[in-house]
């Protein structure tokens, strides 16, 4: 085939910080949770500049809830490979437990990212 008859492209999309860490996320909870609300706030130092990141993540049902437990035991130490950043602090703020009608939890999680220079 030439170029001249080529399908067009589709451009590529250029993923950002937010789509790195929520892929992050994603694979430390093997996939299991669904995200239910991410805000992003900008934050700086005098020496740094980054953004702090907030999720609530739902996990439904008896093998993605031991997901989840899982997940918030591994947060605060895990390391995080997201490029052109550092995950300067990961936490856990919350946790909803709930087993009626099913199980289910909901994690609500707060990260720092700063851009690496």
């Amino acid at each position: 085939m030439s170029d001249e008859t080529a399908p067009p492209r589709a451009p590529r999309v250029r993923r950002t910080a937010a789509d790195r860490l929520r892929a992050a996320l994603a694979d430390l909870h093997a996939h299991h949770g669904q995200v239910l609300t991410h805000t992003e706030k900008a934050w700086a130092s005098i020496t740094f500049a980054g953004t702090r990141h907030s999720l609530a993540i739902l996990f439904a049902g008896d093998e993605a809830v031991a997901a989840g437990e899982e997940f918030v035991a591994a947060l605060p130490d895990h390391e995080f490979a997201i490029p052109g950043q550092l995950v300067a602090d990961a936490g856990v703020v919350e946790v909803e437990h709930r087993l009626i009608p099913e199980p289910r939890l909901v994690v609500r999680c707060e990260l720092l990212l700063l851009e690496e220079s």
